[in-house]
This record gives C-alpha cells, sequence and structure tokens, in this order.
C-alpha cells in the first residue's frame, strides 16, 4: 500500500528557503537544483521546499496546513526550542501556550508556511 514519504513546501525561492529550514532543523539537503531542494528526515521520509511550480501560488487557495515538530521532555523543551528558533530569526506567530495536547508554539518560515512544536503524544 503507498504511503506518503516527501512532503512538499512552496516556497517563493527554494535557495533561500533552504537556508531557513537548514539552519531551523539542523539539516543539510539531500538533493539541490534551483527550484526544488529535499532534505533527508530518516526513515525513507523526506521534507522538499520547491519554488518553480507551474502555476501562480497567489492564485492558490490560502495554505491551512503547518509542519509540526513534536518533542519530548515537554513542556521545558518546548520552551527551549522556542527560545533559540526565536534567536535564530524565525517569524513567531504564537508564543508558548498551553492547549488540550500541551505546550506549543507555531512560527512562520519566510513565505508564511505554519511550523508548530508540541509534545509527542
Amino acid at each position: 500500500m503507498p504511503a506518503p514519504n516527501q512532503f512538499i513546501v512552496y516556497v517563493a525561492d527554494a535557495p533561500a528557503s533552504a537556508r531557513f529550514y537548514g539552519d531551523l532543523f539542523d539539516l543539510k539537503p539531500v538533493f539541490e537544483t534551483p527550484g526544488f531542494i529535499a532534505f533527508d528526515l530518516g526513515g525513507g521520509i523526506q521534507l522538499a521546499l520547491w519554488s518553480r511550480v507551474p502555476f501562480d501560488l497567489a492564485e492558490v487557495n490560502h495554505r491551512t496546513s503547518e509542519l509540526c515538530i513534536a518533542v519530548k521532555d515537554a513542556p521545558a523543551s518546548v520552551d527551549a526550542l522556542y527560545e533559540e528558533w526565536k534567536a535564530k530569526g524565525a517569524k513567531v506567530i504564537t508564543e508558548p501556550y498551553d492547549d488540550a495536547f500541551g505546550r506549543t508554539f507555531l512560527v512562520a518560515d519566510p513565505d508564511g508556511n505554519l511550523i508548530r512544536v508540541a509534545p509527542v503524544d
């Protein structure tokens, strides 16, 4: 049975976004072209950044998805990652707060794509 193995995030500038994600997640690209850059997340899963799409991103409906990074040892690890990412210049959407599933926060990449940090379920 097929299973998802690559998550593609549409961006305006793949190399700039790759620098952002590479710095944020301490990753190096495993595949690079001027408009498509992929990172290995382990287990056969990749995160890809794509800027040379065959359509106008501005005409696509508002994006409502988010990447989620689930961390152990919450809430301390969530707060620590928030401080680290804020120091790296990530755009803060919400500061850490307690939700039904635990401590969480949201940042955005340079294109406004959301990245959530939350505890492991």
